[in-house]
């Protein structure tokens, strides 16, 4: 079966799956095997759930004619992703980065939907297999498309815009993410800027703050929109930022009051509202799209637990999106302060280094409780009155049953795999 003729069953269904605990009826199944299962064993029990028809790389698995065998379902997934990106032709909106990506993705959806019917990337489907399944949740009411692309190694993001093949690209930033499969980072500035090969060896456009030098330099002579705190001849223009603790701009004469935490979500609203402008959308619009955005799932939430005030951002760390979630917090203009900080993961060799880093960072910089969660904090533990290590988060726990935290105003931050919002149990 060709990949046109498949793309016509999937248009007769309602959505596409790959978890038969999700299948709803006229549903499409992809069997896709995982490091611990074989979907294929799946196929018959989504056919019983309501799917209409089922994608299988393994004959054994046949059922009768709504079952589709292909070589690789992953691949036949992809390729269906890309046949379909191509028969909606429709503007694609493509962003990647270090940190910040889902937030801006977020903004972006909420300023373009003023306007426009958008369709954005859902919770973390941002990988080889989040894309396709992104690109096919888009239907021909479909005006734009934003498909938020995350990476941990090379070529990743080069792939994935092969198969989104995105109209436009925005990079929030360079950091110090991944570092264990990128090798450094030098080697996340190569394969986040894997976007913008794509995008200059296809004649599309960019989306870039010229405050990034990096960015700056990597885009001369491309096809770009800028926006700048500094440069007054940029495409728009920051004319003022504050936080205090919420993010405050103003631009083209408005100011934009935000329900985000922290100077280093700035970028990512200016990054919205320069897109936004880009695609015609008033400034008034975009100044009510902003102020009813309301951050969630553990990102830059502000939340008030007992009589504590908490700023939980526990989705994910790393040393950049730590240091400058600590030096938000030191600023911050707060009595009885407590940082809770958990390990960072996937930075390989330099793991202990950049751990050691955040410790020394607080060390001269902090007066007030500092908590550090996990084994590559614990390691680089030392002494000192408001500094206290723990080797996990049972260990920290048993503390906090100890010792309540009350009238504080608390950040909690760490890589998804600590999990800290738990905390919160505790407070």
């Amino acid at each position: 079966m060709t990949i046109q003729e498949i793309h016509n069953l999937f248009l007769q269904c309602s959505k596409v799956s790959i978890d038969t605990r999700k299948i709803q009826a006229n549903s499409f199944f992809v069997a896709i095997k995982g490091e611990r299962f074989d979907a294929n064993t799946f196929a018959k029990e989504a056919l019983e759930k309501g799917a209409s028809y089922v994608i299988i790389d393994n004959p054994d698995y046949f059922i009768d004619e709504r079952t589709i065998v292909v070589a690789d379902s992953l691949i036949a997934l992809q390729e269906l992703a890309k046949f379909h990106r191509h028969y909606l032709k429709l503007p694609i909106i493509a962003l990647t980065g270090s940190n910040g990506k889902t937030t801006t993705k977020e903004l972006i959806n909420v300023v373009l939907s003023k306007k426009f019917n958008t369709t954005a990337t859902t919770g973390n489907l941002n990988n080889h297999i989040g894309v396709p399944l992104t690109l096919l949740s888009f239907t021909t009411e479909t005006e734009i498309g934003i498909v938020e692309m995350g990476a941990n190694h090379q070529k990743e993001i080069e792939f994935l815009c092969e198969i989104a093949q995105p109209d436009y690209g925005y990079i929030t930033n360079f950091g110090k993410a991944h570092l264990e499969g990128f090798g450094g980072v030098e080697g996340v500035i190569k394969g986040k800027s894997e976007m913008y090969a794509y995008l200059k060896l296809n004649n599309k456009s960019v989306f870039v703050n010229l405050d990034d030098d990096i960015q700056n330099a990597k885009t001369v002579n491309f096809n770009r929109v800028t926006f700048s705190q500094k440069e007054m001849n940029a495409t728009v223009f920051i004319e003022s930022v504050t936080a205090n603790p919420f993010v405050k701009i103003k631009v083209l004469g408005v100011e934009i009051h935000s329900h985000l935490i922290g100077l280093y979500n700035a970028n990512n609203i200016n990054a919205a509202i320069t897109i936004g402008n880009h695609f015609g959308v008033s400034i008034n619009d975009t100044k009510q799209a902003i102020e009813s955005y309301i951050p969630e799932n553990n990102r830059s939430q502000l939340l008030t637990k007992g009589t504590n005030e908490i700023i939980l951002d526990a989705y994910n760390a790393n040393p950049s999106s730590m240091r400058v979630a600590l030096e938000n917090f030191i600023q911050l203009d707060k009595d009885n302060k407590v940082v809770i900080i958990g390990d960072m993961y996937e930075l390989g060799e330099e793991s202990l280094s950049e751990h050691k880093a955040i410790v020394e960072y607080l060390m001269d910089n902090s007066l007030f409780e500092c908590h550090f969660v996990g084994k590559d904090f614990f390691v680089n533990a030392i002494s000192k009155d408001n500094f206290h290590f723990h080797s996990t988060f049972d260990d920290f726990t048993a503390f906090l049953k100890l010792n309540t935290l009350e009238n504080k105003t608390l950040l909690i931050k760490g890589s998804r795999g600590m999990a800290l919002e738990r905390t919160l149990e505790y407070l």
